[in-house]
């Protein structure tokens, strides 16, 4: 393409040098170098912990670099905080979200820097019609007055997106932007990001989904255990999974998604969910409400639940929860008629629940570990007269910790100091530590590298072995197909579609995904 040429040949946007970060004695980042030109897209590649976050921070202006030197558009770059680097143009969109719930989507995007009016006051209908010109560009069809807390998990990324796109960067550097997106906003965003790349913007594309860096990217860098493993550049094609993996871990390709062999799933039904329907929330007008949801889980089977987002998928695992209150239908485990109101009753039950968005709703990411494996079963490890036996929880977590390859420093680490994957492994004790009938997963390798996902996927199967009915939502149809032993698609609160695992393809479940009334199979 004559514009790859073009970036190609354009001298460097930014320009990383020999950057070292050093903390406590221990080293982050070594030696690390990278260019990004104007009108390129730069993936940024590697597993949790080879470096990648240190690097945004540093290029962000919220820590300096221990050495080495940072050339920005020509001049010395040397940030004192996150202000000075969006002064310059260069606007970092985290994985986390950093939105405020209770203002608006207008508020947000211009949070700071509100348009003023002839008398120096804020112009709300400006600010609104600004917001509603930008969110148009991401695909969002709401209005900018809508609270960001009735915003989904993905709508709330897309206005991160929308927000980061107001302040006219140079370079945008985008941290997992796809992680909670379906296929849908995934293709709507790389159609953005290649509109800017047109525009002459330079992005910086740090994903863990190595089809899509391999989709969009002009070039590669890729970071292992804190150095330079290598760059990669397109030649005249997408650059091939193998050569990225090979980079980053030395795994084979079929090690992404590798499909199980058929298991057998003898189970007598374990959870039974009968015309379920829910109450719309006034203060969450635009959340979806089921609307008669009938569904089985068996007992060691993985049910794959597929849907674009706002089809219910979370809201259904809510309900099932407690978290949701329900307004008409039936909940029966092990035969037995249930009604939890909340999920102290689910929990008490043996229902578990992995949430979406881990940061707000499954960590307390300044407490240790420790305290966040055994949150949840406080009472097996307490005494007769009540008091926790700190003995039988450590005992405990270093089980689990053997048993599902946890890597920490100690029970005493903050867990926010893990990678992804390993703060999911540790949510995924914190459940098997009380035993449970029922566990429901929502997304759970959002955010977790190639090698970790693996591992993840792995862990449900054994988890299922050992007789655990498995309830998975995930917005990646590869990730639904490798795990499930049978797979049911949603929309708009229905369930429109089932199909044995084995029998699925993305194409029958997309297809079903599109229905408004049930089908069960797609020959």
């Amino acid at each position: 393409m004559a514009e790859d040429a073009a970036s190609s040949q354009s001298p460097a946007l930014l320009a990383v040098e020999g950057v070292t970060k050093r903390f406590a004695g221990v080293t982050a980042l070594s030696n690390v170098s990278l260019e990004v030109r104007p009108g390129e897209i730069l993936g940024l590649l590697g597993e949790n912990g080879a470096g990648k976050s240190t690097l945004l921070k540093i290029l962000s202006g919220v820590m300096p670099p221990s050495s080495g030197r940072i050339v920005f558009d020509g001049v010395e770059f040397n940030p004192h905080n996150p202000q000075d680097a969006k002064r310059l143009g260069i606007v970092t969109i985290y994985q986390e979200l950093s939105l405020i719930p209770t203002l608006t989507v207008a508020e947000n995007i211009f949070i700071g820097r509100a348009p003023l009016g002839p008398l120096g006051l804020v112009s709300w209908r400006k600010m609104e019609e600004d917001s509603r010109a930008i969110i148009a560009r991401v695909g969002l069809d709401l209005d900018p007055a809508t609270p960001v807390s009735a915003l989904s998990v993905a709508e709330q990324q897309l206005v991160e997106i929308a927000r980061a796109l107001s302040l006219k960067s140079r370079l945008i550097i985008m941290d997992e932007p796809t992680s909670a997106l379906t296929e849908t906003e995934v293709q709507k965003l790389m159609s953005i990001m290649d509109r800017l790349r047109k525009d002459g913007v330079a992005i910086m594309f740090v994903t863990h989904r190595l089809e899509e860096a391999s989709a969009i990217c002009d070039r590669m860098t890729v970071l292992r255990d804190g150095r330079l493993a290598g760059h990669l550049d397109r030649e005249g094609g997408p650059i091939k999974l193998p050569k990225i993996i090979e980079k980053m871990v030395g795994r084979a390709a079929s090690e992404l998604y590798a499909r199980p062999t058929q298991r057998d799933v003898a189970g007598d039904i374990r959870l039974s969910v009968r015309g379920l329907r829910t109450v719309r929330d006034p203060q969450a007008p635009h959340a979806i409400v089921l609307e008669g949801v009938d569904l089985d889980l068996k007992a060691g089977e993985i049910l794959g639940v597929a849907g674009l987002v706002g089809s219910g998928r979370t809201e259904l695992a809510r309900a099932i929860f407690g978290a949701d209150r329900i307004a008409a239908g039936t909940i029966a485990l092990d035969g037995k008629p249930i009604a939890p109101e909340t999920p102290a009753d689910a929990i008490r039950l043996g229902i578990g629940l992995v949430p979406e968005d881990r940061k707000h709703q499954a960590i307390f990411a300044a407490l240790g570990i420790l305290t966040n494996f055994s949150i949840a079963a406080l009472g097996r490890y307490s005494n007769a007269a009540g008091f926790m036996t700190e003995r039988r929880e450590r005992e405990a977590l270093a089980s689990y910790r053997k048993t599902l390859s946890i890597r920490m420093a100690s029970p005493e680490q903050p867990i926010e100091g893990l990678s992804g994957g390993n703060q999911q492994k540790v949510i995924l004790a914190r459940w098997l530590a009380r035993d449970p009938k029922v566990l429901i997963v929502d997304e759970p390798t959002r955010g977790v590298d190639v090698g970790a996902k693996a591992e993840v996927h792995q862990i449900l199967v054994q988890l299922a072995a050992r007789g655990i009915a498995i309830m998975m939502i995930s917005s990646e149809l590869p990730e639904v197909l490798a795990v499930s032993d049978r797979i049911v698609t949603m929309r708009r609160g229905r369930i429109t579609g089932e199909m044995p695992g084995i029998e699925a393809t993305e194409e029958k479940l997309m297809e079903l995904m599109a229905l408004d009334q049930k089908q069960e199979a797609i020959p």
